[in-house]
């Protein structure tokens, strides 16, 4: 018995997996393989309502990939979520059904409340509760989950907004380099939600340290540190300023796709998405006035696998 599990994360623009293992003692979690892959699952959601075959079958695809990889693994036990994409489709059971069959497990669709619960378990599991109490923000491609609490199990409170890379850019940013009229519109609509937000979950603004998670927050990161090659160890936990964060912003704003793709750091199947994502991002900071966040690669996934870890 390996005594290995996985979860898999289907997200408006991602795919993701994670196999782990209970740590030493049985306590924590020990990664042996984590995965992403953009399959834009969400694409064109927001105007049709509806999940495009196109997006289904190229996630598909990618779940088959993943299965042979956990089979590899010896995986015994698996759970799989699909966030707001599917949450916002109406034909969410065909891409359910055909995902079932491929991965032997149906996606579990999670509520908002459930994917920002999961997010903060994993983001703040080996924080020291000393450094707490802890804003975890995870912006998705259609969604932004917003969690606060001293760790080490649920959070307090907790919201998701309608706010992600893919749904700002399909919704505002249609240009290329986008308008500063859409940059700007695309800020101001992410400032009303997060006043949404400090209104439905007070608690947020009297965090001691935001921890920001899921791929734009990384990317951002991976960009400041100018990675031509993804480093793990060199993003999770990077401190990010917000100084930081506008500059990047201002950088990847102003170019065109065929010259934001230079930027080290920036995946090529993310730049059309990554401003969307920003206008989040720093409008998250300037809202909430952070000097700086905590990056960091554990997420929803490690959520899921300690739930079936019993972590």
């Amino acid at each position: 018995m390996s005594g290995a599990v996985a979860a898999i994360d289907c997200g408006t623009n991602s795919t993701r997996l994670l196999v782990a293992r209970a740590g030493p003692s049985g306590t924590g979690l020990h990664t042996v393989e984590r995965l992403a892959t953009i399959t834009r699952l969400g694409a064109g959601v927001g105007a049709r309502g509806a999940l495009d075959p196109a997006a289904i079958e190229r996630t598909l695809d990618v779940l088959a990939h993943y299965r042979k990889v956990m089979d590899g693994h010896g995986v015994e036990r698996v759970r799989a979520s699909a966030t707001s994409a599917a949450r916002d489709a109406f034909n969410r059971e065909e891409f359910f059904g055909a995902a079932a069959d491929v991965l032997g497990t149906p996606p579990e669709l999670l509520s908002g409340q459930e994917e920002a619960d999961l997010s903060f378990r994993g983001a703040t599991a080996e924080l020291d509760p000393g450094q707490g109490p802890f804003l975890v923000v995870d912006i998705g491609g259609g969604s932004t989950e917003f969690a606060v609490g001293p760790g080490g199990g649920a959070p307090d409170g907790a919201i998701s907004v309608d706010l992600g890379c893919v749904r700002m850019t399909e919704q505002f940013l249609h240009h290329d380099p986008p308008a500063p009229e859409e940059l700007a519109a695309a800020i101001s609509v992410a400032e009303a939600h997060l006043d949404d937000v400090v209104r439905e979950v007070p608690a947020t603004t009297g965090a001691s340290l935001m921890v920001g998670v899921a791929g734009t927050v990384t990317t951002v990161a991976a960009v400041e540190l100018g990675l031509a090659a993804y480093d793990r160890d060199r993003i999770h936990h990077f401190r990010l300023t917000r100084a930081a964060a506008e500059d990047v912003f201002r950088t990847l704003a102003t170019e065109a796709r065929a010259d934001r793709i230079h930027n080290p750091g920036l995946e090529e199947a993310r730049a059309d998405v990554i401003v969307g994502g920003c206008c989040v991002l720093v409008a998250v900071l300037r809202s909430f006035q952070v000097a700086e966040c905590l990056v960091s690669e554990s997420d929803i996934l490690d959520g899921m696998a300690a739930s079936l870890l019993g972590a």
